[in-house]
């Protein structure tokens, strides 16, 4: 039997992540495990939320003509960009628990010229969304 309050923390989620992606200007969007940075859910375009090497890796991969091995390329940056995302929570975090341990990470924005990635840490979840940037 599953337990009423894991499923409900999955509905909200789950609500939480459509009514982002739905917003205008999302690229896509991505959910880790807190714990381990394991990817549990993603959607919209994918290739939003590749590295610049598993893109450069894909697009050779393209060329050969190996469907596998392009699945492949993708699969693993889509691993690496969840790593990246992981580890970045991780010192973000540690950085305001030593500046002050009564403090908690609670937002992250990363704006570039392409696009800004916005990261909500949850005690279970990680929410990442990749967006346009809006013209200033």
């Amino acid at each position: 039997m599953a337990d009423p309050l894991m499923a409900s923390g999955l509905d909200a989620l789950e609500e939480k992540l459509g009514r982002l992606t739905r917003k205008p200007g999302v690229k896509a969007s991505i959910v880790l495990d807190r714990s381990t940075g394991s990817i549990l859910k993603t959607s919209g375009d994918m290739t939003a939320l590749r590295t610049s090497k598993s893109r450069n890796e894909a697009t050779a991969a393209s060329f050969s003509n190996e469907v596998p091995a392009a699945e492949e390329s993708e699969s693993k940056g889509l691993e690496e960009f969840a790593r990246m995302i992981w580890n970045y929570v991780n010192t973000s975090g540690q950085l305001v628990q030593d500046l002050d341990t009564e403090d908690e990470l609670k937002l992250l924005r990363l704006r570039t010229k392409k696009q800004e990635i916005v990261i909500v840490p949850d005690p279970k979840y990680l929410l990442t969304v990749v967006h346009d940037t809006p013209p200033a």
